[in-house]
């Protein structure tokens, strides 16, 4: 999937990303930092876990994320600001390159959360 260039412009800002999950027990959110967040050529997102848990048994129970992110100084559709729905398929990897790439910059990885999107929508 093509990554829109608002949303790359949205990753060089600070900001906070909110990922959603569903598990036996019921939903479950997260947060981590834009500038955490990878993409690969093919569109894949990659997201460092140093916890993330209850976000793994989620996944290993329901892969279906979504993933919610913005940023005030990025232009928006109405001004000043704004935000992306994802939503797609996540699973963890604790080896190979995907795994790799984070953990050269992430030292306190224990493992990549990878999603790909199914969809992106801009949402301001």
């Amino acid at each position: 999937m093509t990554i829109p260039e608002t949303l790359l412009e949205v990753l060089k800002q600070d900001g906070v990303v909110a990922i959603a999950t569903l598990g036996q027990d019921g939903p479950h959110m997260v947060n981590t930092w834009n500038s955490y967040i990878r993409l690969t050529e093919d569109g894949r997102i990659l997201i460092p876990a140093g916890y993330m848990q209850r976000t793994e048994a989620n996944v290993g129970f329901n892969d279906r994320v979504l993933v919610t992110l913005g940023s005030a100084k990025v232009a928006g559709r109405h001004g000043a600001g704004t935000g992306f729905l994802i939503k797609g398929r996540a699973a963890f990897l604790a080896s190979g390159p995907d795994f790799e790439v984070l953990k050269s910059t992430f030292a306190w990885a224990r493992a990549t959360l990878a999603i790909t999107p199914e969809s992106i929508e801009q949402t301001l």
